[in-house]
């Protein structure tokens, strides 16, 4: 995700702390999204 968005990984991690970004769960220890979670998600940012 981070490689997608062209972001370091610790801002994903942030943003979720926040509430911000794409929605994301956990699997184990790591993040995962969902394709069309974060392909909304973008479209919202455009957007606005």
């Amino acid at each position: 995700m981070a490689t997608f968005l062209g972001i370091p990984v610790g801002t994903l991690y942030d943003w979720r702390c926040r509430g911000e970004g794409p929605p994301a769960f956990k699997v184990g220890r790591r993040l995962r999204y969902r394709e069309t979670d974060v392909f909304a998600w973008l479209e919202e940012q455009t957007a606005a």
